[in-house]
């Protein structure tokens, strides 16, 4: 898809937005009450607020890109997982948009005035239950490929991805896996060696039914 025609697509986004394909959505493999109860959220606890920058730009050859994060193996949240730059909100942030701005700045160097930066809108809000976030998509586009760096305690890769990948008629891979002692099925996109699954999977997922969209 040519960045252009992206781009006017989501000048003005559609009212109500799209759904994505709910084959995306995950879903626990178990027998009537075995699933885990940290699953449901805790309902005593309020959740937490964050953003997450969609950025598309122009290629060299004019085609949209999006910029993807891979997150670090280890103890952190989401290691070795696929997202967008973001995080929670920090106090005095203009949230969302601000909250986006700010974490892509932190974690891979977005410098927003620099690369021409223009925010668009919203897309739906993630509720991501087992970490306890709502999550807010903000859509941006940059008028030329962002000069950005990873912070290597955040990221361990910046991906730089055709939004071809998650239009209406990409590949859907069924994956069935263990984590944490239980069987979870979901739907990703691949994109190269990667597959990319959960909240990331699911904004893309809107991302590209607006994209797609009549």
């Amino acid at each position: 898809m040519q960045f252009a025609a992206a781009r006017r697509r989501l000048a003005t986004l559609p009212d109500p937005l799209p759904a994505g394909p709910s084959a995306l959505d995950p879903v626990a493999v178990v027998t009537a009450g075995e699933l885990r109860s940290w699953a449901h959220g805790d309902p005593d606890a309020p959740p937490r607020d964050a953003a997450v920058l969609v950025l598309l730009y122009p290629g060299a050859d004019g085609t949209a890109q999006l910029v993807l994060i891979e997150r670090p193996e280890g103890d952190l949240r989401h290691a070795g997982q696929i997202s967008f730059p973001g995080g929670a909100l920090d106090p005095g942030d203009d949230f969302p948009v601000g909250t986006a701005l700010r974490e892509a700045a932190e974690e891979i160097g977005l410098d927003a005035a620099e690369a021409g930066v223009e925010v668009l809108g919203l897309l739906g809000a993630v509720d991501v239950r087992v970490s306890g976030f709502v999550l807010v998509p903000v859509i941006a586009v940059a008028a030329r490929v962002p000069g950005l760096r990873a912070d290597e305690r955040e990221v361990a890769r910046i991906l730089h991805v055709p939004v071809r990948h998650f239009l209406p008629q990409a590949p859907i891979e069924v994956v069935e896996v263990e984590r944490d002692g239980w069987r979870l099925r979901y739907g990703a996109f691949p994109v190269g060696e990667h597959r990319i699954w959960g909240a990331t999977a699911r904004v893309l997922g809107q991302l590209g039914a607006v994209l797609g969209g009549d």
